[in-house]
């Protein structure tokens, strides 16, 4: 059975970063960028290729979890051959960055074309792409006034009706370090404890697999980012097109502070030795070319207002967003965690 393509890099990037610290062809000077990546997309293959066929630079990437990447460049500390370490979370990012695992760097091109709620303010980290947290939920038991708020998910009519992913997950984690951020730990964790209360089954695998339990009548409401539904509505499987037909979207908080919004972003490495590099690949993922990619690639949000999505994800992207400062998501996570546990929400 061949690897596939979430396993390959990690065991060739084991091999090449070996050489990273060496200096010379085979090292990390020159022509090379060493990245360490949190995401775990296909489509970011095809940026890696494109950076490199205008470029000249090889990319070598280690792909791991957040938590686990952010432990190993702390291990490596002064020796790490980081470049750039690049995230699907704005918690993890604020996580790297306290850790002192990113350096602040000038980089006009990034600061002009990143708007400012979407970037550190002393030059640490940049976003990449971006993707709403919403509730996707069976059109034909539940109507669109009932998943208006986030709070909607506690209420009694949801009894038996929820499934959901673990809590330790970052998107889960962002998401209520925003409600503790906005309401307070105290109606944070009543809300957790309403959702558990609604569980029509223990936690249990990724949103996809949440909103096809929604739409095979399993639960009737879920939480997911809004790629992976823009993935299953591309997908050809008969099984998935069967979901996306049952399933809608909700953005909630309209009438509110907004839709929770969370980035993928990244930064330059505290010890990078390919620090040009480093700023030139950063640069690369805000040009039009990767934002694009990373919207019709993987049903992303654009990170640069000015890059005109592909129809799917521009058919979902006129909504309110919540303009919470993402590094308090960072700042609430390990608050955001337990609650949860407080809450049962394993």
């Amino acid at each position: 059975m061949p690897m596939s393509r979430r396993v390959l890099p990690i065991v060739l990037g084991l091999a090449a970063l070996a050489l990273a610290g060496c200096g010379g062809p085979g090292g990390g000077k020159g022509k090379v960028l060493n990245l360490y990546t949190a995401r775990h997309y296909d489509a970011d293959q095809s940026i890696y290729d494109a950076f490199t066929k205008k470029t000249g630079i090889k990319v070598r990437w280690l792909e791991m979890a957040a938590p686990q990447l952010i432990e190993r460049v702390k291990a490596e500390g002064a020796a790490s051959p980081a470049d750039v370490i690049l995230v699907a979370d704005a918690g993890s990012l604020w996580r790297a960055e306290q850790a002192g695992l990113l350096q602040k760097v000038d980089a006009p091109e990034l600061d002009k074309r990143i708007p400012a709620g979407s970037r550190d303010p002393d030059g640490t980290w940049w976003a990449v792409s971006r993707r709403a947290r919403v509730i996707a939920y069976d059109r034909a038991k539940v109507k669109p006034q009932d998943v208006a708020t986030y709070e909607s998910l506690t209420r009694p009519a949801f009894k038996g009706g929820l499934c959901m992913r673990s809590s330790d997950n970052e998107y889960n984690l962002s998401l209520m370090a925003s409600f503790i951020a906005h309401w307070g730990k105290a109606k944070a964790l009543d809300w957790a404890k309403g959702v558990v209360a609604n569980f029509a089954r223990p936690p249990q695998a990724g949103d996809i697999d949440q909103i096809r339990a929604v739409g095979a009548g399993a639960c009737r409401a879920t939480l997911t980012n809004t790629y992976y539904y823009l993935r299953l509505a591309a997908s050809p499987a008969a099984e998935d097109k069967r979901a996306v037909a049952a399933v809608a979207l909700a953005f909630p908080e309209q009438a509110g502070v907004g839709t929770h919004v969370n980035i993928s972003g990244g930064g330059v490495a505290a010890h990078a030795p390919n620090k040009a590099n480093a700023i030139a690949f950063l640069n690369f993922l805000a040009s039009d070319e990767a934002q694009r990619i990373f919207a019709e690639g993987n049903h992303e949000f654009p990170a640069v207002p000015s890059v005109k999505s592909p129809p799917d994800v521009a058919a979902i992207s006129a909504f309110k967003a919540d303009d919470l400062s993402l590094s308090a998501l960072g700042e609430h996570q390990a608050e955001a965690q337990n609650l949860y546990n407080q809450a049962g929400w394993r």
